[in-house]
């Protein structure tokens, strides 16, 4: 079986300092079989960390559109933020990505999505996340749990790694991930291994974003 971790970060995102060459030696190290790199609303972090092992680096984004954000999965080609969900859609399905939804109904985050709106976008996207290990409340993921039970929905589970301490805190374990197929069969068929990461874990994002700020560093 190969251990996929679908939601990392490296220093790409704004409130995350991981090195690419470091995510890959630590991935490797924890017996990662594959790393989806989402950073915020780009792709170079994950291109950065691609070239350095292209056998290990899915190539992902996570993507705040009008509404709430978006996990993309084998891009090809960055999509900006800004745009409503229909047409952030319907740029990664001309890409062939795999679409899920980040942490939905985490009642903390900026991009977590109102019910309705939801809703609305489900018939167009492969999954929801329903466990991510960085939600403080574990009621958030038990309700996007219910939700992608309800409408009968695959489930993504993600570590939403911003540190190399949490990488692979909630891995999916699959018999291949090379392509989208792959990884849509596993969300089908694959088993989810998921620990919650402690809350205090929030305060290495807040550290990198004033890091950031103050050294004037992108």
């Amino acid at each position: 079986m190969l251990a996929v971790e679908l939601h990392a970060h490296t220093h790409a995102s704004e409130d995350c300092l991981v090195r690419p060459r470091d995510l890959a030696r630590v991935g490797r190290a924890r017996g990662l079989g594959r790393i989806a790199v989402t950073d915020h609303n780009t792709v170079r972090g994950a291109l950065e960390a691609r070239d350095l092992d292209p056998e290990l680096i899915i190539l992902g984004e996570e993507i705040m559109t009008t509404q709430g954000e978006l996990l993309a999965y084998f891009v090809q080609a960055e999509v900006p933020p800004g745009l409503s969900p229909a047409e952030t859609i319907a740029r990664l399905r001309a890409q062939g990505a795999v679409i899920s939804v980040s942490h939905p109904f985490d009642r903390l985050r900026k991009g977590a999505w109102r019910e309705a709106d939801l809703a609305a976008i489900l018939p167009h996207v492969d999954a929801i996340e329903v466990f991510n290990a960085r939600c403080v409340y574990p009621d958030d993921n038990a309700r996007a749990v219910a939700f992608a039970r309800e409408h009968a929905t695959l489930g993504t589970v993600g570590s939403d790694a911003h540190s190399l301490r949490e990488l692979g805190r909630a891995q999916l374990e699959v018999e291949c991930a090379d392509t989208p197929s792959d990884l849509l069969a596993g969300l089908r068929q694959g088993r989810a291994v998921t620990r919650l990461s402690s809350p205090a874990i929030h305060l290495t994002s807040r550290w990198a974003k004033t890091w950031k700020r103050l050294t004037g560093r992108r």
